[in-house]
């Protein structure tokens, strides 16, 4: 099942994000919880999960950012986009991205961007099979 993500995901999308990059699961403290509220009351930020048999497989979020050129017409930032090991290879992530797309298309936005760390062939071909182009536009990325 495709959706967004509930006040009660917190957790499993948490372990989830243990296969994107993240090395230990955070404390549940003030900050957390805050940053929690705002993702799940900002109309802007969509966390779309995919979950099977009760658990959430793979998640991307979805940021719809409103924009002044373009007539006027927002575009789509996609990042976090990972599925458990265990459940790869069974077209959750690209359902995830079709969801997203449906977002974008109902706020009428004009493009869909994403950035990937990986350079491992097979990543960047689910991308482009997915419908991204890596020869549109080049990205640059600070770190902070």
């Amino acid at each position: 099942m495709i959706r967004e993500a509930r006040r009660n995901d917190l957790d499993g999308i948490l372990e989830l994000y243990l296969f994107l990059h993240e090395t230990e699961v955070p404390n549940h403290d003030q900050h957390l919880n805050h940053i929690w509220d705002h993702i799940l009351n900002d109309p802007y930020y969509h966390l779309i999960v995919c979950e099977e048999e009760g658990k959430i497989v793979s998640s991307c979020t979805c940021l719809v950012v409103p924009n002044l050129t373009h007539g006027v017409r927002p575009y789509v930032l996609i990042e976090n986009v990972v599925t458990h090991g265990d459940y790869r290879g069974k077209g959750y992530a690209t359902k995830c991205l079709d969801y997203a797309k449906e977002i974008a298309n109902a706020n009428n936005c004009y493009k869909m961007m994403l950035m990937t760390g990986s350079k491992l062939p097979s990543t960047l071909k689910f991308y482009e099979n997915a419908g991204y182009s890596s020869s549109d536009k080049t990205a640059f990325n600070q770190k902070l």
